[in-house]
C-alpha cells in the first residue's frame, strides 16, 4: 500500500508509491551530456566581448574588467527573462494593470549569469572548495547589491546542470534572477512557517532539524555548521536540502565561517551525487527570505537539489500532488555511502 507523506513547511502531500518503489542503485544510469558544437564558448576565456559587461568579477586587483583571468564572472543575462527597461518603464515598477478580471505587470527585474569558474568542463562538484566558495561569495555580494533595487521583491539563485535539467551551455553557471513578486513557492513556504511559529512559537526548519538529527534516518552528510538530509515528504527521488543549523532567514548575513563550511558541504553533496548517481542532471535552487518582509523568527534559508531522475506525468500535472517512486530513507542512505 502507497504511503502519503506532509510537508511541515507548506503543508502539500506526496505519495510514496511503495508497490512502484525503485531500489536506490536503479537510478544509477548514463545520463544524455551536452554536446560541445561551437568552438568559442561565451563563458570560457577569450570569450569575454561575447557577452554583456560584467557587473562583478573575482580576480587579480591588476586584471582589467571584461578580460580574461578571472575566477567567477557575473554579467547580465544575454536573453533575459526579467529587465530593469527604459525610464518611463521604471516608473511603473511594481504597478499592476486590470484586464477585466485580469491582471498584468512589466516583467521588469533582473536576470544575471553566475559564470562558476573559467573552466569549461568542471562542474561545481569538481572544483574545489575554494573555488565553491568563491561562487557562495559571488551570490552574497549580488544579493547585497540588488537588495538596493527598489523594483525587485524576491532573487532567486539556480543552478540547472545538464541537459535535462534545462541548461543549454554546457559551461558551468548559476543563474539569478531577481523579481518584481514574491513567487508562489516562496509564499507557500512563508505562510507555511508563520503559521507553524503562531501555533507553536518555533521556527519549523529548526524543529526539522532537530527532528531529522534525533532519528537519523534521512542524514545525507553533517558538518559543524549544516546538515543535509533527504526530506521527509521527498517529492522526487533523492531530493535533498541543505540547511544551516544557527537560525538564519537570509542567505546574505551568513558568517566567514559557515560560508567555508558551506561550499565544502555543497561540493561534496553534488560530488555524491555525481559519483552516485552517474553525474545526474540537477537543478538546484536557494530559497532565502524575501528583501521586504520582516521573517527573522519563522523562516530559514535553506538550499534543495532535485535530481532529474524521474517526469511529472499526468496525475503529478492534474492534481499538483507528487509520486515519489524512492523512499527518502533509502535515497539518503545510498548518498550516505559516497
Amino acid at each position: 500500500m502507497s504511503e502519503l507523506r506532509q510537508d511541515p513547511v507548506t503543508g502539500r502531500w506526496v505519495v510514496i508509491a511503495t508497490e512502484r518503489a525503485k531500489r536506490p542503485e536503479s537510478f544509477s544510469q548514463r545520463h544524455e551530456k551536452l554536446v560541445r558544437t561551437k568552438a568559442i564558448c561565451p563563458f570560457c576565456y577569450g570569450s569575454e566581448d561575447m557577452t554583456p559587461p560584467e557587473v562583478l568579477a573575482f580576480r587579480p586587483e591588476s586584471g582589467k574588467p571584461n578580460t580574461s583571468g578571472w575566477k567567477v564572472r557575473v554579467v547580465p543575462n544575454k536573453f533575459p527573462a526579467f529587465t530593469m527597461g527604459n525610464k518611463s518603464e521604471v516608473s511603473m515598477l511594481g504597478m499592476q494593470e486590470n484586464l477585466g478580471i485580469y491582471l498584468r505587470m512589466q516583467g521588469l527585474g533582473v536576470h544575471e549569469v553566475i559564470v562558476n569558474s573559467p573552466d569549461h568542463f568542471k562542474s561545481l562538484a569538481l572544483l574545489t572548495e575554494d573555488e565553491v566558495g568563491l561562487v557562495i561569495d559571488a551570490y552574497r555580494s549580488r544579493l547585497l547589491d540588488i537588495k538596493n533595487n527598489p523594483g525587485v521583491e524576491y532573487v532567486l539563485i539556480i543552478v540547472n546542470h545538464g541537459k535535462e535539467a534545462g541548461t543549454s551551455i554546457e559551461h558551468s553557471h548559476s543563474q539569478l534572477f531577481g523579481t518584481p513578486i514574491i513567487p508562489p513557492l516562496i509564499t507557500e513556504e512563508l505562510n507555511g512557517s508563520r503559521s507553524y511559529f503562531h501555533e507553536k512559537g518555533r521556527c519549523v526548519f529548526c524543529d526539522i532539524l532537530s527532528e531529522e538529527l534525533g532519528l537519523n534516518e534521512r542524514i545525507i552528510l553533517e558538518s559543524e555548521n549544516f546538515l543535509v538530509f533527504s526530506p521527509y515528504a521527498a517529492r522526487q527521488p533523492f531530493e535533498t536540502w541543505i540547511i544551516p543549523k544557527r537560525h538564519s532567514a537570509n542567505f546574505e548575513s551568513i558568517s566567514s565561517i559557515e560560508k567555508k563550511d558551506f561550499a565544502f558541504v555543497l561540493k561534496n553533496t553534488l560530488l555524491k551525487i555525481y559519483d552516485g548517481l552517474n553525474d545526474s542532471p540537477y537543478n538546484f535552487y536557494l530559497h532565502t527570505s524575501p528583501y521586504k518582509v520582516d521573517t527573522g523568527k519563522f523562516y530559514h534559508w535553506h538550499l534543495e537539489i532535485f535530481p532529474k531522475l524521474s517526469i511529472q506525468a499526468g496525475f503529478e500535472m492534474g492534481s499538483g500532488t507528487m509520486i515519489n517512486v524512492a523512499f527518502p530513507e533509502e535515497s539518503a542512505k545510498f548518498l550516505r555511502n559516497f
